[in-house]
Order: C-alpha cells, then structure tokens, then sequence
C-alpha cells in the first residue's frame, strides 16, 4: 500500500509505503500525483518512508519504480529515503549515488530532519 503523505511543506511531495506495495498502488497512487506535481513544477523534491510495516514489493512494482524514475529523470531535485529496512538501506546506499538527483538516506527516527533537508533551499 502507498499513501500520501499529508502536512509536509510547501513543494515538496511524500509518499508512505507500507505491507505489499503493488504495480496498482503505483498505478493509483504515485504517480498521478507525482505527474500533477509536475504540471506544476519543473522540479521536484520527495520523501518516501518505508515504514517498519512495509512487507516488500508484489511483482511487477519495483518496475514502475524504475519506470517512474526514468520517466522525469531531469526533474527529480531533491529525494530523502526513510527507512530502516535493512535490504532497503543496503541497496540505496550500493545504487544512491546513481540516483538523478541529491539523495540521502535516513532511518525512521530521523523523519523530521529529512522533511527538513527536502525542503531546505
């Protein structure tokens, strides 16, 4: 499941994912958001938590990812990562740097700084 997530600063985008995230939650939930996001915007800064409750990702998932990635590739600004989900923190910190825009990764008690270093000018 992704969710919105809610309260966060003016231009910048979060999402929450949690249990099975699926092709349809992406589908459904990221990116018309995140292609409204950018009707409005050139740029954009996003923060994505993968809460303790995550569970992984049903088949077919991490490709509309990859494809969403791709997709804005020069648009993406700004992209903290909260999580403490092992695997997670092992493959962001191997393929990070790859990302095509300022990446960092947090744990989940760091959530707050993140939002404050998304939305830092």
């Amino acid at each position: 499941m992704i969710e919105q997530l809610p309260t966060l600063p003016a231009g910048v985008l979060g999402f929450r994912m949690r249990d099975l995230v699926t092709a349809q939650d992406y589908e459904s939930v990221m990116v018309p958001d995140i292609e409204a996001a950018f009707a409005l915007n050139p740029k954009l800064r996003l923060v994505v938590h993968v809460g303790d409750d995550f569970v992984g990702f049903a088949p077919g998932a991490m490709w509309d990812d990859v494809k969403l990635g791709f997709r804005h590739i020069s648009g993406w600004e700004r992209t903290a990562l909260v999580t403490d989900v092992g695997w997670i923190r092992v493959m962001s910190s191997m393929f990070g740097f790859a990302m095509p825009t300022q990446f960092k990764l947090f744990t989940n008690a760091e959530f707050e700084e993140a939002v404050r270093w998304v939305a830092s000018p």
